[in-house]
C-alpha cells in the first residue's frame, strides 16, 4: 500500500509508457484473445458434460470435437469457394 501512495505521490508514474494500442484491452487482439479463451472454456465444458453426464469416455469426447472440427473447416470451405464463385 505505501509504495503504491509513494508511487502516486512521487509522480513516477509520469516516466512509464503508455501501453501500445495493439494490446490495450479494448483493442482487435485483446478480443481476439478473449474469445478464443472464452471458447476453450465452453470446450472444456462440453467436454466435462460429454464424460461426467453422458458417460462417454475421454477418447470418445476427442473423437467428437476432431469430428466437429472436421466437418466445421469442410463448411467453412464450402461457404468461401460459394462466395468466391
Amino acid at each position: 500500500k505505501t509504495d503504491f501512495i509513494n508511487f502516486i505521490s512521487d509522480q513516477e508514474w509520469k516516466s512509464i509508457e503508455p501501453v501500445s494500442s495493439w494490446f490495450g484491452p479494448s483493442s482487435f487482439l485483446m478480443s481476439s484473445m478473449s474469445a478464443l479463451f472464452q471458447l476453450s472454456m465452453w470446450i472444456r465444458h462440453c467436454h466435462g458434460y460429454l464424460t461426467e453426464s453422458i458417460g462417454i469416455p475421454v477418447w470418445g469426447s476427442y473423437a467428437v470435437f476432431a469430428l466437429a472440427t472436421l466437418f466445421s473447416g469442410l463448411i467453412l470451405g464450402l461457404v468461401s469457394e460459394t462466395l468466391e464463385a
